[in-house]
């Protein structure tokens, strides 16, 4: 099996990582690609209470299995499959389902500490910045989790403030300038997303025979 091509897609939250890697997938077979997620490899901290939940900070390097998930990168670069269980951040409604990451020609690796994680991102061929103005970013970020994790407006503003802001300007913005790919995607228009998406194709296809 040949090398894979890794791609690593990183940005802010509420930036649209979710959106563009839907919209990237789609243009390739189910076999031509796959995608490993930073989110899947949080320590659990099921055993807080809902006060204790929302201070938790989820938003530093600390709160990830880093070793694991290098472990697991490492697995599917040498053409083995990877057995995952969702992380839910806790939200009691939701059912944790189990899920199989099968190696492919293309990896894409994302997560807001990809890059400052150096072992992770020796591992990258090709780097993507996702960016949007932050009072767009935290819209969406209100929107989503409400609806995904249960939190309400308060906690999430709480988590801004404190948490996701800090971390985004200290762990992921100081490498946004030597990406490979930056994305300005603040309007909101799927153009955007759909031009970005045909860019990182056309350069894995000039990397890899697929």
């Amino acid at each position: 099996m040949q090398k894979s091509f890794v791609v690593g897609i990183a940005g802010s939250s509420g930036s649209g990582k979710t959106l563009l890697l839907q919209k990237l997938k789609s243009l390739f077979n189910e076999d031509q690609i796959t995608v490993i997620s930073q989110d899947d490899y949080y320590i659990p901290a099921n055993t807080k209470t809902q006060e204790e939940n929302r201070l938790y900070n989820f938003d530093l390097p600390t709160a990830i299995d880093r070793d694991m998930f290098y472990k697991d990168i490492q697995k599917l670069l040498q053409g083995e499959t990877v057995l995952k269980t969702e992380y839910t951040f806790n939200n009691p409604k939701i059912k944790p389902k189990t899920f199989t990451i099968k190696p492919a020609p293309v990896l894409v690796v994302e997560g807001l500490f990809i890059f400052h994680y150096q072992e992770v991102k020796e591992l990258i061929d090709y780097s993507v910045f996702i960016d949007a103005e932050e009072s767009v970013a935290l819209k969406r970020r209100i929107e989503r989790d409400f609806i995904e994790r249960g939190y309400s407006e308060e906690d999430v503003l709480y988590k801004w403030i404190n948490h996701v802001i800090p971390a985004f300007k200290k762990y992921l913005l100081p490498f946004k300038n030597s990406c490979d790919m930056v994305i300005d995607n603040s309007s909101n228009k799927i153009a955007i997303i759909n031009n970005a998406s045909t860019l990182i194709s056309q350069k894995i296809h000039q990397n890899v025979a697929l």
